[in-house]
């Protein structure tokens, strides 16, 4: 019988088991990399603490090991209430190494109520490394409302009058006075807001770091905007959005704002490049948006 000789395929080496295992340990470690090299920062609210976000850092720890969570314990409490520009000072000072440093693969800054306009504050004034920046109902155009702080804080009192404290030197001393926005009251609004005023480039007095605010609010790859109609405390509740009183009290969306339209600090720019993400969630009161699973699940989860 003749034999026909076939050709095959050349024999291929088999690599040694221990490499094998190797080369598949270390693609799992850079696997697991790929998740732990960002940085997490939460910054709490008006009268609270670090311990607010507790819930939130254990679900990154279990979603997300390896992750570095760092929640500001600062100006915790009645210190809440001190002047905004104060505060964003002193956390630049202790936060600002970690907001700012380039040896992970960015910043995810995410924030609860008065915490949102803190991080304002911190985004414009800073060259910062902050990746993606998540605010869960702040106040980021401001507050008009009787809410049970403002009654707290300042039982003499009401949406109405309060104007003529906060619009003052002294005002401009107290957080809530630093963005509180008086659709009735915007000439005195212009001439003493000396914290959203300026962040809003929008003030009679001329800000020499406006160039410097927009470029570094423009440093963000992107901005998430969580809030929602049944909130009950930042009013109007749309500011989580950019939303603004005007002055029959109707709510006007950001893209109405001269702010917006002429890009004072960048916001317009974000938002045409697709890297403003708004969301609207009913059924979530104020005290519960960082208590919440769901919120982690679908708002926070996605950009660790």
């Amino acid at each position: 019988m003749v034999r026909v000789k076939t050709d095959s395929p050349p024999r291929q080496e088999r690599k040694p088991l221990h490499t094998v295992v190797s080369l598949l340990l270390l693609l799992s470690l850079f696997g697991c990399a790929s998740h732990a090299q960002k940085d997490v920062v939460f910054m709490h609210g008006i009268l609270a603490s670090a311990s607010e976000f507790d819930y939130f850092t254990d679900l990154i720890k279990q979603h997300r090991p390896g992750t570095r969570v760092y929640a500001v314990n600062m100006y915790e409490g009645f210190s809440s209430v001190l002047g905004l520009w104060e505060q964003v000072a002193g956390i630049q000072d202790k936060y600002g190494p970690i907001l700012s440093s380039t040896s992970s693969d960015g910043v995810v800054l995410i924030s609860y109520s008065q915490g949102g306009i803190i991080s304002r504050g911190i985004l414009q004034s800073m060259k910062h490394n902050i990746e993606t920046y998540i605010s869960l109902s702040g106040p980021l155009a401001g507050q008009f409302g009787d809410t049970y702080y403002l009654r707290f804080l300042f039982p003499l009192f009401i949406k109405d009058n309060i104007y003529r404290l906060f619009y003052s030197d002294f005002g401009q001393d107290i957080s809530v006075g630093n963005y509180w926005n008086d659709p009735h009251h915007q000439s005195l609004y212009r001439n003493y807001s000396t914290y959203l005023g300026l962040l809003n480039n929008e003030t009679f007095f001329v800000n020499p770091q406006s160039k410097e605010f927009r470029q570094n609010f423009l440093r963000l790859k992107n901005m998430v905007l969580v809030g929602g109609p049944d909130d009950g405390v930042i009013t109007p509740w749309q500011s989580s959005h950019f939303g603004v009183y005007d002055a029959n009290e109707t709510v006007q969306p950001m893209e109405k704002q001269k702010w917006y339209q002429n890009d004072a600090f960048g916001l317009k720019t974000l938002n045409k490049a697709g890297r403003l993400h708004i969301h609207t969630v009913a059924n979530i009161t104020h005290i519960h948006w960082h208590r919440t699973k769901m919120v982690f699940d679908k708002f926070i989860l996605p950009w660790l």
